[in-house]
């Protein structure tokens, strides 16, 4: 193919800035409830999301990403036409990285897989014609906007009157928080276990059905609530802390559990989001070095690298802001509340990949703050900023695929 070599260094060029945004926008809103509830610093949320998001993205990224034959596009129509793909594909990734440079900019947790979505659908309507679209996708994706945040804000709802009932108001909050805290630890690091193996190990050619994966869960929840309850026993608490705030030391002990919980939710969400950025950019290199529109495109392991540097780079240099709009602009959190809304998002996407619902693990956490901020009345929640993050979502898909189909022209004209 004509441009093979130019096409290839496009690709790695856009798909490093796409995985940038993916770093600076997805990774900063799932590290946020630990920074804003104080459990941790924002020097060891990056540090910690830079060792889990990496890790997870280069050994559980993916061996195949079928980025066209059970995707946005159908692959026989583009047969005859693969430099159009090519096109399409560097458009769509330039565009996602813009939109996501602009919602970091300004503090908007957006979805990076609805940006790509928007931007593919985009330059395939538009550019080659609308047959090319599996619309019934587009669907799906819409009723995301509700079920995702809807379904994470009851469950969050429901885990913190949970700890408000069992400990908050227990007649003495340490004691409860020393005998329960093991417990809701299990249940994280169980649907964690769940999350990583069903969603973010899905690519890894590891063969384990769903009993092997339920008993590796329970052995990996069972292991950490051991050694959380080690940690539990071993902190040096401070009784005069609690005059000043009367949970201080029950929100040290939900600490532990916030860390847990940072860790894996970073690996998981760099095994499974990688793909946002790289899929395409494995479509272009697929096809830049066959000159064929395959329907699975062989994913070469130095992909993942460069998506992996992408993500951890995006997060340490522009990630603070989304960081501050989850952690703290939304309601106050603490540990405890973080921990509520980040079990309850983790616990959403389970249940919704096991259902085959259509899902967004950046609106599921935001609905996890709200549910968490609702169990605390409707004054803790900071509405204007509610609204602004509810408006970029809708904004979302349309100004991946506007600035996807002006990239696209320009590509096709420059090439073409």
């Amino acid at each position: 193919m004509e441009y093979a070599t130019v096409y290839i260094l496009l690709a790695c060029a856009f798909g490093l800035f796409m995985a940038w945004g993916v770093g600076a926008n997805d990774v900063a809103n799932a590290m946020g409830t630990s920074v804003g509830s104080g459990a941790l610093t924002v020097r060891q949320a990056i540090i910690i999301a830079a060792i889990f998001e990496f890790a997870g993205a280069v050994l559980a990224g993916g061996e195949v990403t079928e980025t066209i034959r059970n995707g946005m596009i159908d692959s026989q129509v583009l047969a005859g036409a693969p430099e159009l793909l090519v096109f399409g594909m560097l458009a769509s990734l330039l565009a996602a990285g813009i939109w996501l440079l602009v919602a970091s900019h300004y503090g908007w947790p957006v979805s990076t897989t609805h940006t790509i979505v928007g931007a593919v659908v985009g330059f395939a309507a538009v550019g080659i014609g609308v047959e090319a679209v599996h619309w019934e996708k587009i669907g799906s994706i819409v009723a995301s906007w509700v079920v995702s945040p809807v379904m994470a804000g009851i469950v969050g709802f429901a885990l913190f009157r949970s700890v408000q009932v069992l400990i908050l108001e227990a007649d003495n909050p340490l004691r409860a928080a020393k005998r329960w805290v093991p417990m809701y630890m299990f249940i994280a690091a169980f649907v964690v276990g769940l999350v990583t193996l069903q969603k973010g190990l899905k690519h890894v050619g590891l063969e384990i059905d769903t009993t092997e994966t339920y008993l590796l869960s329970l052995g990996f929840g069972a292991l950490l609530m051991g050694i959380g309850n080690l940690a539990i026993m071993r902190m040096r608490l401070d009784p005069k802390a609690d005059i000043d705030f009367h949970y201080a030391n029950v929100e040290k002990v939900f600490g532990v559990l916030m860390l847990v919980t940072a860790c894996a939710t970073a690996f998981a969400h760099g095994s499974n989001d990688v793909a946002n950025a790289v899929g395409p950019m494995a479509a272009v290199i697929g096809v830049a070095q066959t000159g064929l529109v395959n329907g699975t495109t062989a994913m070469p392991p130095w992909i993942l690298v460069v998506g992996g540097i992408g993500i951890v780079v995006g997060l340490v240099t522009f990630g603070q802001k989304v960081m501050g709009t989850v952690g703290s602009g939304i309601c106050e959190l603490t540990p405890s509340r973080g921990f509520a809304a980040t079990l309850s998002a983790a616990g959403t996407v389970v249940f919704a990949s096991a259902a085959g619902l259509p899902i967004s693990t950046t609106h599921t956490l935001v609905g996890g703050v709200l549910g968490v901020g609702l169990a605390r009345g409707i004054a803790a929640l900071n509405l204007e900023v509610v609204r602004n993050i509810f408006m970029s979502w809708v904004v979302t898909l349309p100004a991946g695929a506007f600035f996807a189909i002006v990239f696209f022209y320009i590509l096709k004209a420059i090439f073409g």
